[in-house]
């Protein structure tokens, strides 16, 4: 999940919500930084195919000389793009944790909120990760690793943010709330389902409501 989109929020947020003024902001960033903008600015808006280095080395003030002395293969760079992004999305996570610390109902809640507000954005770009799977289907492509090792690590921090909220399935609350997130996304970006996001949180609110109290009373302290 990732925001200024699903793919967003991120560590370019800024960069990428405008390319207003992008030649001399690019030109202040060290070079793998450059490289690295240029490459996530031109993946989300062509895709990964059609992009080839020389137009990220242009995007980037470079040359592709450069660019392989960071990365040693387009597809490393590709890897290191997911990454970033995967980040971001873990960040999420780690955000809803502290800003409810010992609340994991709120916790999910605002988790789905963090899908459901960046849904704008992907009706024109669209969610990094499906778009990248599409192109991807080489299993053992190092982005679609980075991918899958990141959909199962974040799908482990949910199962446990469902136990700790005294879910009885923690498992199965988790697959359903994966399956709303991430097909929320998916007919955001094809049309096909009005107020998403407003349905999504709608969905997510039921099933952390289906059993046990409505989201998270504080709890008295055990002497």
């Amino acid at each position: 999940m990732r925001q200024e989109v699903p793919h967003a929020g991120g560590r370019r947020g800024a960069a990428t919500a405008s390319t207003a003024g992008r030649p001399g902001r690019v030109a202040k960033l060290p070079p793998r930084e450059r490289i690295l903008d240029a490459a996530e600015e031109l993946f989300q808006s062509e895709g990964i195919r059609r992009v080839s280095v020389q137009a990220i080395a242009e995007k980037a003030a470079t040359t592709k000389m450069a660019i392989y002395r960071h990365f040693e293969t387009k597809d490393a760079l590709v890897a290191e793009w997911m990454r970033i992004v995967a980040a971001d999305y873990q960040a999420a996570f780690d955000r809803v944790e502290a800003e409810h610390p010992g609340r994991p109902r709120e916790q999910i809640v605002s988790l789905a909120r963090f899908i459901a507000e960046g849904l704008p954005a992907l009706s024109h770009r669209g969610c990094p990760f499906i778009n990248s799977l599409a192109e991807l289907p080489d299993r053992s492509h190092p982005a679609r690793q980075v991918i899958e090792e990141h959909k199962a690590h974040q799908t482990r921090r949910l199962v446990g943010m469902c136990a700790k909220a005294g879910l009885p399935d923690p498992r199965q609350a988790a697959a359903e709330i994966t399956f709303v997130l991430e097909g929320a996304q998916v007919s955001t970006q094809n049309g096909s389902i009005d107020r998403a996001g407003e349905r999504l949180m709608s969905i997510v609110e039921g099933i952390v409501d289906r059993h046990g109290s409505p989201l998270d009373a504080p709890r008295p302290a055990v002497g």
